[in-house]
């Protein structure tokens, strides 16, 4: 199982960036996928999930509104879309997967992609 987080950087507060996921290794259109970020400092927290029906997406409360997440199964890709970027947000993105649930820690993790988000 691979999956590659590409797409972060450094984007000024108010900003949008889109963060991509490129799985490979399993079949993609069977797993549950999802996001996670760890800010420097702080616990590893949740950030978004989707099922693998694509029928419910999951949020962090404080999240709702300004990400959302997708997936293309056609391609293996995951998606994060991110607006109205805060300097809270600036954390390192993990995309990951998992086949039994949303609603429990993944099973894989990608390297992680940078996002810094200035003031």
């Amino acid at each position: 199982v691979q999956l590659q987080a590409y797409g972060g950087g450094l984007v000024q507060a108010g900003g949008s960036l889109r963060l991509s996921c490129a799985a490979s290794g399993f079949t993609f259109d069977g797993y549950h996928i999802g996001w996670f970020r760890q800010a420097p400092g702080k616990e590893r927290e949740f950030v978004a999930a989707m099922r693998k029906s694509s029928t419910s997406t999951y949020y962090t409360n404080s999240l709702k509104g300004r990400f959302t997440i997708s997936r293309d199964n056609a391609n293996n890709r995951v998606y994060l879309q991110m607006n109205s970027l805060r300097p809270e947000d600036t954390a390192v993105y993990y995309c990951t997967a998992d086949y039994l649930s949303c609603a429990r820690m993944p099973s894989y993790w990608g390297q992680g992609t940078q996002v810094t988000v200035s003031s």
